[in-house]
């Protein structure tokens, strides 16, 4: 499972550039909007609905800083793709990165 996690600027179209690289691959994913920009992530879920995906290939969680650490940090997630400051990216990363 792969993570998208992305900054509050242009909401949607970072949102697609990670998306459609991942659903290429064949990774189901968890996609962690800012928490000011919710909204635009969940019109896309509607659109990703719309266009047949199966259930639980495309993910929505909303949430601030806790909730990123918690998708970087879950063990079923094996990739991460962040967009965002560094000191955001600090901050959500408690453990070395793993790659599998």
């Amino acid at each position: 499972m792969a993570g998208l996690i992305t900054p509050w600027n242009y909401p949607l179209s970072l949102i697609t550039l990670k998306l459609a690289p991942a659903l290429v691959a064949g990774c189901p994913l968890v996609i962690k909007p800012a928490a000011e920009t919710p909204l635009a992530a969940r019109m896309l879920m509607d659109a990703v609905a719309a266009a047949g995906a199966p259930a639980g290939v495309v993910n929505l969680v909303t949430g601030g800083a806790e909730t990123g650490r918690a998708l970087v940090d879950h063990p079923l997630v094996a990739k991460v793709s962040f967009t965002g400051s560094t000191a955001v990216g600090r901050v959500s990363t408690t453990s070395p990165p793993t790659c599998g």
